[in-house]
């Protein structure tokens, strides 16, 4: 049989010509041997991705207790448990003589807490820093009195109870404010040209303590006392709500992210900072169980039929596709004309919007007569891809940009009867249209209302509207002051600040981005004060760097994922508010870019050191380190978190771009279609689910070629995303597409935003449907509440504010 590279080096378009001899009448060239080889390597690295194992992976709110513990602290920090445990021992061999801390009974351990407390208010730092380290070391489980790591676990979570009980969180709450206001610290560290972890110390200490008992106190556990539960739940309460006049927990720590990327305190440990919000919104709010039984309650109060199923548990129990058949991607790689061809033409772009005939084009050749000339176009094309998500990303590292202002519920289980061998419900948004239906048409017609899916999202809208139209007959609504509610509220006026943040530091911490001068610098917190000096102190730090960015990705991925999910859940608009938000700060372009690297490799980094991982490190000594030991990481088949990163980016993709057009054609126009189809190399469903979502949304825009060369996509998209009935997504073609009505319905939905936002939350004493006394006997019998001590200074008054002030009389009477 003859090799399909060698007959396309041969073809006659390989040779640079059409008149198909093969040679071009000895004008042609043929393809070097050089770049056939290329072209072989560049496939076979492809096809080894369908070797991929199919990874045995369970997606949940966060990783198992240890792990998420141990990803606190950086391998930099190792040295400083040594130092927790001496502060500790020589502080309570002062107090405690005989006995040690877990021989104590609980009355005298509460007794030692609440003299460690008392101390943490002296005027010393130092001696602040000591005690404080002294606490760090009961919350990280007295590991020096502990033989097994399930013993430091175990008396972690203890002791964080302790702690708590004793009004420890709100004692060190005062001490990060402190920090967070200590303005030497910050100008010391801005005039320092390289910072160090020296220059975090206490803020590291304080988190790590506020972390570990934020953590252990979420953790449920059917052995918890009745005494655990009832702390559990007061002190989530007191994280949630505004306590003492004071600001909810999660606002203070957005701050903090918002002052460190502004660079006015780049000494934060910023990893630190960003894992305790995402655990505080996950411990208040609630995580992916605790969202689907509000979602059903919702329902249930809006007179909504119940859901058919829970998404996270139907993907649990689909399997993995093997990945699409090696095609080197040159259906997506044509979509757009060669680099060559749009330099110096600046509306092509806007003709992919416009025009679908552009977009067929480029996709006439056949994907098997593959030839040398098609990869390296390819190759350039990936290139000018790639550059024109640099050029979107580049927007963060300026100031932002403002935006210009605006000028159906499934059946339960028992009726709905599932198609054969489809893991989901049928739904249906709207049935008014007949487009696409089977004959004959009154079966279809009761098929699709059988089927009619009305979300909570579109009973809210509705009442938004009829609020709008009618807002004094209706009233006004009574909102309820939940959780969610209250941090919507506390986020509003800074949200667009917040979210440029959170995608700055996710940029810094990609891995495919380049570095810059002026990026902000994200490894205050995990780089010594001295720098390596051998080879193997190197390893070291290098590993240590790619997982303190691998925590970073996954703690924004997930923060902003579950903020999205229960935003949309409290109301609709305040998920498009920040959804916009979002966009608007390049968030597509900056998930594309992050995808567009082997996914695989990332998944399976081996970016640990097993011996230096808490708690393990705590309780044994630490062999001397070696190479062999560096390379070996652990004996997992992948990264936990590096998966689930790329998931929740892939969910979070899926919520921005969903049933929106101009964010559709967002992922046309930066080519995400390659970028996606690469991912599905990774054999995990539930990432391959969100991958095929993404590219079923826009194969109506990439053309009928594309379609016919990626057959074994389209099947996969058929058989594992769910099916909307009148959807004619695997035929339709987009041919009508005007970027001015993309524009239209990005400037509607803003406009509708801010009525909500206004309505809502801007809602002035003064407002102008207050009714209005025009009665004079009746305003001047109005009683006014009127200080003790008025009377004394009443003829002061008078003379100052009556009689002394001119009064124009003829300007009264214009304005009356």
């Amino acid at each position: 049989m003859e090799d399909p590279v060698a007959a396309a080096a041969g073809s006659p378009r390989a040779n640079g010509n059409g008149n198909g001899n093969g040679n071009g009448g000895g004008k042609g060239k043929q393809a070097s041997p050089k770049g056939r080889e290329a072209f072989r390597s560049q496939r076979r690295e492809s096809e080894g991705s369908v070797d991929c194992p199919t990874l045995e992976f369970e997606y949940g709110d966060a990783d198992g207790h240890a792990a998420e513990l141990s990803e606190l602290y950086s391998y930099t920090e190792n040295l400083e448990f040594t130092t927790n445990r001496r502060c500790f021992e020589e502080d309570f061999r002062t107090q405690v003589q005989s006995k040690e801390w877990l021989e104590l009974e609980e009355d005298a351990q509460k007794a030692y807490v609440m003299r460690l407390l008392d101390r943490l208010e002296v005027v010393s730092r130092e001696q602040r820093l000591k005690v404080a380290r002294a606490v760090l070391y009961l919350a990280q489980g007295s590991f020096g009195e502990c033989d097994s790591e399930v013993d430091v676990l175990h008396w972690s979570r203890y002791n964080c109870f302790l702690l708590y009980q004793m009004g420890t969180f709100s004692a060190f709450l005062e001490l990060l404010h402190m920090e967070i206001d200590n303005s030497q610290a910050c100008s010391s560290a801005l005039r320092k040209p390289a910072i160090s972890i020296a220059d975090s110390t206490e803020l590291r200490v304080l988190l790590s303590v506020l972390y570990l008992m934020v953590e252990n106190i979420r953790l449920e556990r059917e052995t918890d006392s009745r005494g655990w539960r009832t702390a559990r739940e007061t002190f989530r309460t007191e994280l949630s709500f505004s306590m003492h006049n004071e600001e909810p927990f999660a606002l203070l720590l957005f701050s903090m992210v918002t002052k460190f990327c502004s660079g006015l305190a780049p000494h934060f440990p910023i990893k630190k900072v960003l894992l305790l919000l995402w655990k505080v919104v996950m411990f208040t709010l609630g995580g992916f169980e605790h969202l689907q039984a509000l979602k059903v309650q919702k329902r249930a109060e809006l007179g909504l039929l119940p859901l058919a199923e829970d998404s996270i548990q139907v993907v649990k129990s689909m399997r993995a596709a093997s990945p699409p058949s090696y095609t080197l991607d040159l259906g997506e790689s044509q979509l757009a004309p060669p680099p060559s061809k749009l330099r110096g033409r600046r509306g092509s772009r806007r003709q992919l919007l416009t025009k679908q005939d552009s977009l067929d084009i480029y996709n006439e050749r056949d994907l098997f007569k593959t030839e040398e000339p098609a990869a390296e176009e390819e190759e350039e094309s990936a290139g000018d891809g790639e550059r024109t998500l640099d050029g979107e990303l580049d927007l963060l590292e300026q100031d932002p940009l403002v935006p210009p202002p605006p000028s159906q519920a499934p059946l339960s289980a028992e009726r709905v009867a599932f198609p054969k061998g489809l893991p989901w419900a049928p739904k249906v948004r709207d049935t008014d249209t007949l487009v696409g239906l089977p004959r004959p048409i009154h079966e279809s017609v009761k098929t699709l209302k059988q089927h009619k899916y009305i979300s909570i999202a579109d009973v809210q809208i509705k009442n938004e509207e009829e609020l709008e139209k009618c807002p004094m007959s209706l009233g006004e609504e009574v909102v309820p002051e939940t959780p969610c509610e209250i941090l919507y509220q506390g986020m509003l006026y800074s949200l667009p600040q917040y979210m440029i943040a959170l995608l700055k530091i996710l940029l810094a911490a990609a891995p495919t981005s380049k570095a810059k001068t002026d990026s902000i610098n994200i490894l205050a917190d995990v780089l010594p004060e001295e720098m390596p000096i051998t080879v193997l102190q190197s390893m070291k730090l290098g590993i240590d760097v790619n997982r303190h960015k691998e925590i970073i990705v996954k703690s924004i991925s997930a923060l902003l994922l579950l903020l999205l999910k229960h935003f949309k859940l409290n109301h609709i608009y305040q998920f498009e508010y920040v959804s916009q938000h979002l966009v608007f700060a390049n968030c597509i372009p900056l998930i594309l870019k992050f995808f567009n690297q082997n996914i695989l490799s990332y998944i399976t980094a081996k970016n640990s050191i097993s011996v230096l991982d808490y708690p393990g490190c705590t309780i044994q000594d630490l062999p001397e380190l070696t190479t062999e030991s560096l390379e070996a990481g652990d004996n997992n088949q992948f990264c936990w978190r590096n998966l689930f990163s790329c998931i929740n980016l892939l969910r979070l993709l899926n919520k921005l771009t969903k049933w929106k057009h101009s964010r559709t054609m967002m992922l046309v126009v930066f080519k995400s279609a390659p970028i996606l189809k690469r991912a599905l190399k990774v054999k995990q469903a539930m990432l391959q689910l969100y991958v095929l979502k993404l590219l079923k949304i826009q194969t109506k825009y990439l053309g009928r070629q594309w379609r016919k060369s990626n057959m074994k996509t389209m099947s996969a998209i058929y058989q594992k995303v769910r099916h909307r009935m009148n959807d004619d997504w695997a035929y339709g073609n987009d041919i009508d597409a005007r970027p001015w009505d993309f524009q239209a319905e990005e400037c509607t939905l803003r406009a509708n935003i801010e009525a909500f936002n206004s309505r809502r939350y801007d809602r002035p004493q003064d407002s102008e449907f207050s009714p209005v006394d025009n009665c004079l006997q009746s305003v001047l019998g109005q009683r006014l509440d009127l200080p003790e001590d008025f009377h004394y200074s009443y003829e002061i008054w008078l003379e100052r504010e009556v009689f002394s002030q001119p009064i124009c009389w003829e300007e009264l009477l214009q304005n009356h």
